[in-house]
């Protein structure tokens, strides 16, 4: 099953993508061409895949680690719903969920 997702930039500009199932959100987001650089590669030692969770979605999500938050931590624009895209695995629970790219978030990867 596909799970549909709304990213919304910095902006307000909205790019919807679907990705299946246990697929990270960060590679969602980058397929999508979200500016979410995941230097790290999922390994939680960056905070380059930060991204907000609509409020609506947050308490759907199971609860970020205590390596993630200490990441969250060290991440520009960091809100309440924050999270790191590389620690969200769709599910079908989460079909058209929400996420704002913060004005922080630039791929330094991109030319």
């Amino acid at each position: 099953m596909s799970v549909r997702v709304r990213f919304v930039s910095p902006r307000g500009a909205v790019t919807e993508a679907e990705g299946e199932e246990g697929t990270p959100l960060l590679e969602l987001a980058q397929a999508a061409g979200m500016p979410l650089e995941g230097t790290c590669e999922g390994q939680m030692a960056c905070s380059t895949c930060h991204v907000i969770v609509a409020a609506e979605w947050f308490a759907r999500l199971p609860e970020a680690s205590e390596e993630e938050e200490d990441m969250l931590d060290l991440a520009a624009g960091v809100q309440r719903t924050s999270r790191l895209s590389c620690q969200v695995l769709l599910t079908r629970a989460l079909d058209g969920l929400e996420v704002r790219i913060p004005a922080e978030a630039h791929d330094m990867s991109v030319i």
